[in-house]
C-alpha cells in the first residue's frame, strides 16, 4: 500500500498549478492563446543544437516555419528565460524582440500578410534547467553510466519544451513535421524522435546526428537522448503484413536484458493494433531509448527507464499482482503513441484525453493477455489510489496542472462507460474511431464528449459533467425499507441517471436504472452490493 501511495504521490509533483489559488501573468502567457499566438500557425520547424555535456550546456537555433492565419506584425514565441537570445533573424535580418519572463514577443519589419508562409530562426545559448525530480518535474537529466560515460535525457510534460527550445509551446499547434539536428561529443549517440537521415563526423571532435519526424507531433514529446548506446533492432508484421521498423538503444552492459525484456514489444503492438488501428507513426518507426529517468512517451522515441524489472520499479501500483506480470513503463509509455501522441489534447488541463485512455488501455491489454475478468480485477485495484479532491479538467487557457486523479480515476470512469453502454461492439468501434478520426489531430473534451455520444446514439454528456468536471464521483444511496431496498443516486449533476448492477446471489448481477428519486428495487438479498468491478461509484447507507 506504501508504494502505490508513493507513486500517486510522485504524480502529484507534477502538479505545479494545483494548490495555486490564483495565476499569474506567466500562467496565461503559457496558457492562452493570445491574437500575438492565434495569428500564426506552427508548420515546420527545424531544431540545431550542439549539446556539450561536461559543461551541461547547449548552444544552437531553431527555424520556426508558420503560415499566418492572420495579418500581423507582432508574434510571441516561449523559451525560458535563463536561456539567452542571441539573435532572431528573419529574411537574414535581425529582428527587434522583447523577453518578458517565458515569453518572447517578435516585431516584424514588415506586415506578415494573412495565408503566407514564413519563417523565423532564434539564435539562443545556455545552461537548460537541470530536472529536479525527472520526468515529473523535469528538464535536462545530466547523468553518468557504469562506466562513467555521459548519459543524458531530456523531459519536460508539464513543464513545457520552452525549457529547454524556443517555440510556441500550447499543445494547440502540432508542426506538421520537424528536423532535429543534435551535435555531440565523439564516442556519444544521439537519440530523437522519427528517422535517423544522417550521422556526420566534425573536425572538431563532434558527431552531429540529423534525425526527421514525418508526422505532426506534441512539443513535450521531442527530446535528445545522449550516450554511449548500443544498438539493436527488430521487426514487427502488422496484420495487413506491413513491417514495421523497431529500434532499441540501450547501455551496452544491459544489451542482453534488453532483448529479453523487449519481447514483450510485439505482442503488446499486436494488441494495440487490434484495439486502436495500426501504429499511427509508422515511417518513423518505433523505438525503446533506455534513459536515466523512469519513463515518458516520447514520440517514436519512448524513454525507457524502468530497470528491465516488472511492473513499475519492480512492484505493482493496483496492489493486485496482475501489475508484475508486465513491464508496466513498455506498455504505458507506448499505449500514449495513441493517447496522447495520435489524439491530443489542445489545452494542458485536459490531460485526461492522454492519461485516463493511456492508463485504461494497460487494463485493455491485460484483456488481451490474460482474459476480461483479469483486466477488470486490475481496474478495481485502481480504485485503491483515487483521491477524489479535484475534477479531472482543470481550469483551461492558464497551463493548469489536473489532479493525478486523471490516470486511475480517468482509467475508472472509461471502464465503467463501457459498462453503461454495455455494447462491446460499440465500445471498441469508439476507441479505434477516435484513433481513426482524429488521427494526428488535437482535441478538446467537448469534441470526444460529442463523439461518443453520436457513435452511441445516447446523450452521455450527464455521465461526463459528473466524472470530469466535479472531484466526486455519483453517490448512490440505499437504504432497507421493511424487506425491500430502495435507491437513488446523489450527485453535483442535476437530473443524474445511470444503470447499476446490483448483486442478487454470489457473483450475479442485475441491471437497474436508476434515477435521483427513490427507487425500490424487485430483489430479496440480505446484503446490499453493486458490481464495483465493472462500475465506479460511492455507496451511501441512509
Amino acid at each position: 500500500m506504501f508504494k502505490k501511495v508513493l507513486f500517486w504521490g510522485l504524480l502529484l509533483t507534477i502538479q505545479l498549478g494545483q494548490a495555486q489559488s490564483k495565476y499569474t501573468r506567466q500562467d496565461s502567457l503559457r496558457g492562452k492563446l493570445s491574437p500575438l499566438r492565434s495569428c500564426y500557425d506552427v508548420v515546420f520547424y527545424d531544431l540545431n543544437l550542439r549539446v556539450e555535456p561536461d559543461k551541461k550546456f547547449i548552444s544552437g537555433y531553431n527555424t520556426i516555419v508558420y503560415k499566418a492565419i492572420s495579418n500581423f506584425n507582432r508574434l510571441q514565441i516561449d523559451l525560458f528565460e535563463n536561456l539567452k537570445i542571441e539573435k532572431i533573424l528573419h529574411q537574414n535580418q535581425a529582428l527587434k524582440f522583447e523577453r518578458e519572463g517565458n515569453a518572447t514577443f517578435v516585431d516584424f519589419k514588415s506586415l506578415q500578410i494573412k495565408g503566407k508562409i514564413d519563417s523565423i530562426a532564434i539564435y539562443y545559448s545556455g545552461n537548460p534547467r537541470v530536472a529536479v525530480n525527472a520526468p515529473w518535474d523535469g528538464g535536462f537529466s545530466w547523468a553518468k553510466d557504469k562506466n562513467n560515460q555521459p548519459w543524458v535525457g531530456v523531459s519536460c510534460e508539464g513543464l513545457g519544451a520552452s525549457v529547454w527550445w524556443p517555440n510556441k509551446d500550447h499543445l494547440s499547434d502540432e508542426p506538421d513535421s520537424m528536423r532535429i539536428v543534435c551535435e555531440v561529443p565523439n564516442g556519444l549517440t544521439c537519440v530523437a524522435n522519427g528517422n535517423l537521415r544522417q550521422k556526420l563526423a566534425l573536425p572538431d571532435g563532434f558527431n552531429r546526428f540529423e534525425w526527421r519526424v514525418s508526422y505532426p507531433i506534441n512539443n513535450y514529446n521531442v527530446t535528445l537522448n545522449i550516450a554511449h548506446y548500443e544498438h539493436f533492432s527488430d521487426v514487427y508484421t502488422a496484420q495487413d503484413g506491413e513491417k514495421l521498423a523497431l529500434d532499441y538503444y540501450v547501455l551496452p552492459y544491459h544489451l542482453d536484458k534488453a532483448k529479453k525484456q523487449f519481447e514483450q514489444v510485439k505482442p503488446m503492438l499486436a494488441c494495440y493494433e487490434k484495439l486502436f488501428g495500426k501504429y499511427p507513426f509508422w515511417r518513423d518507426g518505433f523505438a525503446l531509448v533506455e534513459t536515466p529517468y523512469l519513463g515518458m512517451e516520447h514520440q517514436s522515441a519512448v524513454a525507457y527507464g524502468n530497470g528491465y524489472r516488472p511492473g513499475y520499479m519492480g512492484y505493482d501500483i493496483t496492489g493486485t499482482g496482475i501489475g508484475t506480470k508486465f513491464d508496466y513503463i513498455i506498455i504505458h509509455e507506448t499505449g500514449h503513441e495513441y493517447w496522447g501522441n495520435n489524439v491530443s489534447c489542445k489545452d494542458h488541463a485536459e490531460l485526461w484525453i492522454h492519461e485516463s485512455f493511456c492508463t485504461y488501455s494497460e487494463a485493455l491489454y491485460v484483456e488481451c493477455m490474460y482474459g476480461k475478468a483479469m483486466a477488470d480485477d486490475y481496474l478495481r485495484g485502481y480504485q485503491g489510489g483515487i483521491a477524489n479532491n479535484q475534477a479531472l479538467v482543470a481550469d483551461l487557457e492558464v497551463n493548469a496542472d489536473p489532479s493525478s486523479d486523471i490516470y486511475p480515476k480517468g482509467a475508472v470512469m472509461l471502464h465503467t462507460l463501457r459498462n453503461v453502454i454495455n455494447d462491446d461492439k460499440i465500445w471498441f468501434e469508439i476507441l479505434k474511431g477516435l484513433n481513426v478520426d482524429f488521427r494526428h489531430q488535437t482535441v478538446d473534451t467537448q469534441q470526444i464528449i460529442a463523439y461518443i455520444n453520436q457513435k452511441t446514439g445516447q446523450d452521455l454528456s450527464y455521465f461526463f459533467r459528473q466524472y470530469l468536471y466535479h472531484p466526486l464521483p455519483p453517490r448512490l444511496q440505499y437504504r432497507k425499507v421493511g424487506k425491500n431496498w430502495t435507491v437513488r443516486w446523489q450527485a453535483e449533476t442535476p437530473n443524474f441517471k445511470m444503470p447499476i448492477e446490483i448483486a442478487v446471489g454470489k457473483d450475479k448481477f442485475k441491471r437497474f436504472e436508476v434515477s435521483p428519486e427513490w427507487k425500490t428495487l424487485p430483489i430479496n438479498v440480505s446484503e446490499f452490493k453493486i458490481n464495483d468491478k465493472a462500475f465506479y461509484v460511492e455507496l451511501e447507507q441512509q
